[in-house]
């Protein structure tokens, strides 16, 4: 049968696009260019991050565009660009980011994101959207740290689902001690930071990034093909070279 590709394949397509961009190098990323529509919302399997212990003694603050993690006063900085429905940034948080919060929670390093949600644009829905505010929400909480490994550890398999449903990300929540309260479920079902999570979009957007996730340490990018940040011990290793040890 011919006409036009699935929107699959696009999506596919869309991430070959950016073999080269994330890193400036060959690690696959989700690319920002545009895309297809994807499927319906789905439920999501639920999981609390393995390193939750971790992440629980990290403090928070919303700057700008930006979320900040750490002590202030860290003498390394690592920036981070996602889309939360980036599959190759749920990779990221399952692996490098593990020795990175355990560098941050020893006050080594802070972290700043930028939480950008182009894949909406991308695949169709607003999951991207929705999952921002809900993190921008838990930084008023205290629980970010917790949040945003939680958030990733569930994210749907398939990229173009709508799985950041409210009632998903209050699931999501649930996994997370102390989160859920009036004020965050508020926020999450009504949208609350809507206008931040749209000026989150325009720093990513204004920041030549083109691709997520995107790393940088101590405003430059890491050495080699870039790959070392899904893998763990490697990117400790990239950490420890930067001289964050």
């Amino acid at each position: 049968m011919t006409g036009r590709p699935s929107a699959r394949k696009v999506r596919r397509a869309a991430v070959a696009l950016a073999l080269a961009g994330a890193l400036g190098v060959s690690v696959a990323a989700c690319s920002s260019g545009s895309g297809s529509s994807g499927s319906a919302p789905a439920e999501l399997e639920v999981r609390a991050a393995p390193h939750a212990a971790t992440l629980a003694k990290l403090p928070a603050k919303a700057e700008g565009a930006e979320i900040v993690v750490g002590s202030p006063s860290a003498a390394h900085t690592v920036t981070v660009y996602e889309d939360p429905r980036c599959p190759y940034c749920a990779k990221f948080e399952a692996s490098g980011a593990v020795p990175l919060g355990e560098l941050a929670a020893q006050g080594k390093v802070k972290i700043r994101y930028t939480l950008a949600s182009f894949l909406d644009r991308n695949l169709g829905g607003n999951g991207s959207k929705n999952a921002a505010g809900a993190l921008r929400a838990s930084v008023d909480a205290g629980k970010f740290a917790e949040y945003h490994a939680a958030l990733f550890a569930s994210q749907p398999e398939d990229e173009g689902s709508d799985g950041y449903t409210a009632d998903n990300l209050l699931k999501i929540a649930d996994k997370v001690p102390g989160l859920r309260g009036a004020a965050f479920d508020k926020a999450v079902r009504e949208n609350t930071y809507k206008s931040w999570v749209a000026s989150a979009e325009k720093a990513f957007e204004g920041s030549g990034v083109n691709s997520s996730p995107t790393v940088l340490i101590d405003g430059k990018r890491p050495a080699g093909d870039g790959s070392a940040i899904l893998d763990a011990d490697a990117f400790a290793k990239v950490l420890k070279d930067a001289g964050i040890s």
